[in-house]
Parts: structure tokens; sequence; C-alpha cells
């Protein structure tokens, strides 16, 4: 397996020294170059993140120095290797200690530092890499137990079904109502498989267009097409060794599917660009909301596509059938938002549960997590009251509701809803929520 190549901008104002640089930096794996004459010309694009920059200390219209710290405070991910006409030790060390990653100086052996640097920069970027997939995934999070909360006699076939998936290498079909925990379900899955120490890679199939599948899942070669500025590897290269999660596997384009299912028979793809053939090895889970049965009686999946797909089946039921599960779920998301927010431990009155109980979740397992999260923030006590779950149907709820918020995102959500619904009547809103008016204004002068 080839890396992808690395985008690197040279910030150089000498412009045959710059040309000098960028066709260096271009022979080494023929890596995306570009070139900028003066610092304020390059600002105007860092937003376009490259990997690597080379910076000029002794630019004529801003300091190396200064520009590192924009370059730093922007995003700390890019590596910054600094040349500079003098070979002054105590600048380079404090231009090291300030972020950059290395200090060259302008002679003939440029090209060779050059190229040591690009190196370490690329194996310290697997390494972070690495180390970040591992500090996000961390397997314990994936414990079955843990991540599929419940009791009901549904969830313990699920549990039952993950575990016999784990032990082998059959594709994973998972169907179920959107919400339910379907790309959860195929992380648990792979963190506790042989593959666990290679990627999870999770492609979202409606999120595609239909135009870009082939460059999104086979990848290119710099040239091939208008904008293809560099190689890139497609999903299921980037899956080598691991899984490849194919969610709304019902939305893939109808004119990709026999290409899709002749890489997934021969396990091998060409980039766009290129006829040399790739082999890869993945696992394949899929998901979808729908009926796939359905989906191929109505023409819009393949049939032979379907059978190549069709494995062990997981159904996740919907949360209205899954009975007490509701109240399990509910503590379980009430103590870990508590404990992420450093609030009191909430328990439920018996109103409360019941309110839970009697209401049909057509959000499931998503939709209640936000309403618990929503109702800790409303609730004035240690023990949540009915008027604090505020349900789908709710003008509040629709609202604010969001799947990932924090404590204070809730807190201005709630004040911008009383504040609007109320025509910025500040008095009034502070009374009805309970709180000061300079507590009202503080929040807004925040917002």
């Amino acid at each position: 397996m080839q890396e992808e190549h690395l985008t690197i901008f040279v910030v150089e104002d000498n412009e045959w020294y710059n040309r000098l640089l960028q066709h260096h930096l271009s022979m080494i794996e023929e890596n995306h170059v570009r070139g900028f004459l003066s610092g304020k010309e390059f600002l105007t694009h860092l937003h376009e993140r490259p990997d690597i920059i080379t910076l000029d200390y002794r630019l004529p219209d801003i300091k190396g120095s200064e520009l590192l710290k924009k370059i730093r405070e922007f995003d700390e991910g890019i590596e910054v290797i600094i040349i500079s006409e003098q070979a002054d030790v105590q600048t380079a060390v404090d231009l090291l200690r300030e972020g950059a990653f290395d200090y060259l100086v302008k002679n003939d052996e440029i090209p060779q530092r050059l190229h040591n640097a690009i190196r370490k920069i690329r194996k310290n970027a697997g390494l972070k890499k690495r180390i970040r997939m591992l500090e996000q995934e961390v397997i314990t999070r994936y414990d079955f137990e843990k991540v599929v909360v419940g009791k009901s006699q549904a969830i313990r076939k699920v549990l039952d079904l993950m575990a016999k998936a784990v032990t082998n290498n059959i594709t994973v079909t998972i169907t179920g109502e959107t919400g339910t925990g379907k790309e959860v379900v195929a992380k648990a899955i792979h963190f506790h498989s042989p593959r666990k120490d290679k990627p999870f890679v999770p492609v979202n199939m409606s999120a595609v267009p239909s135009e870009l599948f082939e460059s999104e899942f086979f990848g290119f070669e710099k040239g091939a097409f208008t904008g293809a500025y560099a190689r890139r590897i497609g999903k299921m290269e980037e899956a080598h060794g691991g899984t490849l999660f194919l969610d709304e596997i019902a939305d893939t384009d109808i004119n990709f599917q026999p290409k899709l299912l002749r890489a997934l028979q021969e396990r091998e793809i060409s980039r766009l660009g290129s006829n040399e053939i790739i082999k890869f090895d993945c696992r394949i889970i899929v998901a979808s909301n729908r009926n796939l049965q359905t989906e191929v009686k109505n023409g819009t999946l393949r049939q032979d596509l379907y059978y190549r797909l069709f494995g062990l089946q997981i159904d996740l039921p919907p949360l209205r059938e899954r009975g007490n599960d509701v109240l399990i779920l509910a503590r379980h998301f009430m103590d870990n938002y508590c404990r992420e927010n450093h609030l009191p431990v909430r328990s439920l009155s018996d109103e409360a549960m019941n309110r839970l109980l009697t209401y049909p979740w057509p959000g499931n397992v998503r939709e209640l997590k936000s309403v618990i999260e929503l109702a800790i923030v409303l609730s004035s006590g240690d023990t949540l009251q009915p008027s604090d779950i505020m349900l789908s149907h709710s003008d509040l709820l629709t609202e604010i509701l969001s799947d990932e918020m924090t404590l204070k995102d809730y807190e201005k959500n709630i004040l911008k809803f009383y504040l609007k619904k109320y025509s910025n009547n500040v008095r009034l809103v502070a009374n009805i929520l309970g709180i000061g008016q300079a507590t009202v204004y503080r929040m807004l002068k925040e917002m």
C-alpha cells in the first residue's frame, strides 16, 4: 500500500529559490506543492490546511516568528520547517521551542535535509494518527454490555449475534430504524474482532454524490481529473486489514453497484487514472433502516449485490418494543451526562418514569439520550419530574434539541428560545427561568 501524498506550502519571497524548493519537495513521492511569495498571500490560503509549511524566516512583510505563531494558533497539527540564510543557534532553539518542526539553513544540503524532515514528519503523522484512533476508540468503551444497554429479550438476542460475529469474518448486515444504534453495534463488533488494531472506516452511502462514488471508494491519482492535485487513496484501500462499514447501503447509486459488487468479489480495485491493481482485505459490515429485500423488489438494490452482502443479520429493535429498557437506558444516559458535566447524580420520579414508558420514541435511543440530557438541564432538583421531560411534540424540544451539545450549549439555546418566544422581554424570561436579569445579560454578552 502506497501512502497518501502530502500537501506542502512553500513561503519564500525569492522567486528563484521558491521554485527550487517546490521542485525538490515535489520530487519527494510527488507531493502536492504550492508556492507563495509573501506572508500575507500565504495567510489567505491557510484555511486550506496544508500538511507541511516551509517558511522563510526573513520575509519582507511579516516576521517568520509571527507567522509561526499564527500557524500554531490556527492548527497545531500543521508542521512548520523554518528555512533561514543564517545559522543562528539561539534563534533556531527559540523557534523549535515555539513549535517549529525543524530549522534548516540555506545551503547545498537543503534537498537532502528536506527529504529527511519530510520522512520524519510522515512517520510521526502515522504514529499520531494511530494514537488518536486508539484514544478515541478505547476497546472498553465498546464492551457489548456497555454499548447495547438493556435486558429485554430482543436485546439479549442482539448481544448473542454480536458475540457470534466477532469470531469470524462473515459479512454482517445490521438493520433497524434510524436512531437504534447501528453504527455503535458495528464499531463494537470491529473492536472485539481480530481486526481491532486496524482501521474502522465508516461511509454514509446516502451522503456520497453519485458522481463521486468511484473516487470515494477507489481513490485517484494526481491529474486523474480536474482538481485531482494529489493522489488520494479510497475507502476500500483505507480499510485494508480492518472493517469497512457501509451505512444506508440501500442508498448506493444504482450505476455504481456493479462496480462495488466486482470490487467486493475480487477484493481488488484500481485508482482512477491508473491501471495498477491494488489488493485489499477488509471485513464488510452494512446497515440500513429499510428492508433490503423490498429494495431489491423495487429495483433500487441489485439482487446480485444483495446476495453478496447477505450474511449474519442483526436486527435492532425499536425502543418502543423494548419495554423497561427505556428506564435502564434513561438511567445510563443520566449517569453519563452528570459525570461528564460534574453534576450531582439525578433520579427519576415515578411520574417521569411513566411519561418515558408511555411515549412511542420515534427517534429511538438517539432521541431518548437527547431528551434525558435536556431534562437534566431543565431540572431544578435532584429528581427529574414530568415537566422536565420535553418530548418531540414540544416547541422547545424542536427548537433546541441536538445530538451533541454541551451544558453551556443547552443553556444558551434555552435562553434564545424564550427570548424569541417573549419578544426579548428580559425581565419576563428571567422570571420564567428563575434566574436574575443580570444573569440573562451576562449570558447574552457571552453569546
